[in-house]
């Protein structure tokens, strides 16, 4: 059976890819943020994933608002990158993994999640600049992928609740597929930020620091808020806190800290990186 050697959530901030683009890691900005990654890369170089299953939000690439799905999984040989009108660079495709993309959806079905299958499918950059910063050499040492697309863009969202158990499905799915691989899975977006309205620029530092805590003691915590109380307490974009939820979901029950990085600002948004083993 396949194994999930661990997690690892991270924001997808769109000005890090200028910043990977122009080489500005050891910048004063962003050296802070970069100087998180290195304990995560050796980490990474030990477990040696084969498969990275990518928990993350689409921002009008492939979904708009007139067409949301709740929850949507990539089922293609390749995924493809395309300009978002950020004026971040494209990078190349991912490689798909068609044998777990077919397990998962198979399962999650099974398991009563509705899902959208999605045979093509473009990816933004909250699914390329986490995979970029994780896997600096994966055009050399290619990991495949499987994207997993939640919505945090349009209510109604899926509650936190929902999330965990989702997160939950796809670990024991994961855990199911006849394979040899070593699976890591991501989730991206967050922490606290605004970007519009009267509270733009909200960074709720407290309560993302509570959240990184609980995330690897208590994930069941972040379920006593409903999806209003979590905007009020993280901004409007902060809600995608629910992808690092349904990441830690798919880890099992004991996870261990490998790494935790906490950074504000990076644009307008705090920047968190957590890294965790499957005990």
């Amino acid at each position: 059976m396949a194994h999930i050697v661990g997690g690892i959530n991270v924001t997808h901030v769109p000005y890090i890819g200028r910043a990977l683009a122009n080489n500005l890691q050891q910048d004063a900005y962003w050296k802070p943020f970069f100087d998180g990654f290195p304990p995560v890369h050796d980490w990474l170089a030990e477990v040696k994933p084969d498969v990275a299953v990518v928990v993350y939000n689409d921002h009008g690439l492939n979904f708009f608002l007139d067409k949301m799905p709740t929850f949507a999984v990539g089922a293609a040989p390749e995924y493809v990158n395309a300009d978002e009108g950020w004026g971040i660079p494209t990078v190349q495709p991912f490689g798909g993994d068609l044998d777990l993309s077919w397990h998962l959806i198979d399962s999650l079905i099974e398991a009563e999640f509705d899902l959208t299958t999605c045979q093509e499918m473009l990816v933004d950059h909250a699914f390329t600049l986490p995979l970029e910063l994780m896997f600096p050499d994966r055009l050399e040492k290619p990991i495949r992928t499987v994207p997993i697309c939640q919505n945090t863009v349009q209510f109604p969202l899926p509650s936190a609740k929902r999330c965990l158990a989702f997160g939950r499905a796809i670990g024991r799915a994961i855990e199911n597929w006849d394979s040899d691989a070593r699976v890591v899975v991501l989730g991206t977006g967050g922490l606290s930020h605004q970007l519009e309205g009267t509270r733009a620029g909200f960074i709720n530092k407290a309560f993302d620091l509570e959240f990184l805590e609980k995330l690897v003691s208590d994930p069941d915590w972040v379920t006593r808020f409903n999806n209003d109380e979590l905007v009020e307490k993280t901004g409007t974009q902060g809600i995608e806190l629910l992808n690092w939820l349904t990441c830690r979901g798919a880890l099992g029950a004991t996870v261990r800290q490998v790494h935790c990085n906490y950074h504000i600002p990076i644009s307008n948004t705090a920047a968190g990186l957590l890294a965790m083993a499957c005990e």
